[in-house]
């Protein structure tokens, strides 16, 4: 197959190593090691073609999903990859769509699964890597049609991966889940990193699991002049969720009762007339990804308030934490386990408990201020960026392929 490339040389793991020896003479086994190594190298340096079976690319309305995959599929067009993405053509992703081209790539709108299952056959047929991800909405039938194709490293990508255990603990189907899990799929990514990859191996099955975490587009995120509707000491950018109520409170609305000289702003959708307003928090509704940078670079600070599913599982980074990071913009997030992977608190983000962490954070000297963005934006292009996902996806690729080609 012509798949990833990679400046990584990816070997087999000692576990299946010694699994080869065990069950061949060793000559055999060195073989048929050095023939999976040889694999990887091909893929190293070969252009990959990927099919994915997801969300929604086309709109940023309400959807995580849309940024992440305009940054990852704009690096590896810079690669030299090619991607067909498929999306159900919804009313509710229509009435907002702010992207309609996906050169060098293609993106696919399609109404109904049967019409368009001939078409994503025929690109399968010459795919490389053919992924389905979390909430995609033909998410059983794109999984049987991918794991019919006998020539493709075959992925499931899941971008929701703390809702996706937490309702298989509840013990509810999750519909694009395929029924008997995730065992025949070559490779298993995950948003979510730390216990989670164990979990999702143990409860569905999933033979080799690795992190793909968020990441930036610094061509899209990067400091630009400050636009004065978006003015702001501290500013919060994310759509309206009960389980981070509380958490705003803390560390967005007391704060803001406590400092009536400053002015502070969200900025997203579904906030209710019951929020809790003050005289001093102002409010944009739906800010598109084209202006997160001009959003970001107009605050002193922002706010990143997680999840409470992705909290309680830990190592799942909003990528909106990385996009503010990459315009210079000082973080202040609430803590969560694995933090520390991607940030250092105290010099590249400042983590707050409680509000008057917030106050002291909101309180300090402009040159501190600076000096947190500058270390936060450094981190960011150097360990987050959408160059640094692409590469890692092209590893996962290799590595998969080892595995499978493996005697």
């Amino acid at each position: 197959m012509r798949a990833a490339s990679d400046r990584f040389i990816v070997g087999v793991r000692h576990d299946e190593h010694d699994a080869i020896v065990g069950r061949e003479p060793i000559h055999q086994a060195i073989d048929g090691v050095h023939a999976a190594v040889a694999s990887s190298l091909h893929l190293l340096c070969s252009r990959m073609n990927l099919v994915v079976f997801g969300l929604s690319m086309s709109s940023s309305w309400g959807n995580g999903h849309a940024t992440l995959w305009r940054g990852l599929a704009r690096a590896l067009g810079r690669r030299g990859h090619r991607l067909v993405f498929f999306e159900r053509d919804v009313p509710y992703y229509a009435r907002h769509r702010d992207l309609d081209r996906l050169d060098p790539h293609t993106l696919v709108l399609y109404d109904e699964w049967g019409a368009v299952r001939e078409q994503a056959n025929r690109h399968l047929r010459d795919a490389d890597v053919a992924m389905v991800t979390s909430y995609c909405p033909d998410g059983r039938d794109a999984a049987k049609l991918v794991l019919e194709q006998a020539t493709a490293v075959r992925a499931f990508y899941d971008l929701d991966t703390p809702v996706t255990l937490s309702r298989l603990r509840a013990g509810e189907d999750v519909e694009y889940i395929p029924a008997d899990g995730l065992g025949g799929f070559d490779l298993v990514l995950s948003y979510t990193g730390g216990p989670a990859l164990d979990e999702l191996a143990r409860r569905l099955g999933a033979r080799l699991v690795l992190p793909l975490y968020g990441s930036v587009d610094p061509e899209v995120h990067h400091a630009v002049s400050p636009v004065g509707a978006f003015r702001a000491d501290l500013s919060y950018l994310g759509t309206y969720a009960e389980d981070r109520q509380a958490a705003l409170d803390e560390f967005l609305l007391q704060p803001a009762r406590g400092r009536p000289d400053l002015r502070f702003l969200i900025g997203g959708a579904q906030y209710p007339a019951s929020f809790g307003w003050t005289p001093n928090l102002y409010f944009v509704h739906h800010v598109a990804p084209p202006d997160h940078a001009a959003f970001y670079s107009s605050s002193r600070f922002t706010l990143n308030v997680t999840r409470r599913a992705m909290a309680d599982m830990g190592w799942c980074p909003s990528g909106r934490l990385f996009e503010a990071a990459a315009c210079g913009v000082p973080v202040i997030s609430d803590a969560w386990a694995g933090l520390d992977s991607f940030f250092t608190p105290g010099r590249e983000i400042l983590v707050a408990g409680t509000r008057d962490d917030v106050l002291a954070a909101l309180a300090l000297d402009e040159g501190e201020r600076r000096r947190v963005g500058t270390a936060a934006r450094e981190r960011a292009l150097s360990d987050h960026s959408a160059d640094r996902r692409a590469r890692e996806l092209e590893a996962a690729v290799a590595r998969a392929s080892s595995v499978t080609t493996t005697p």
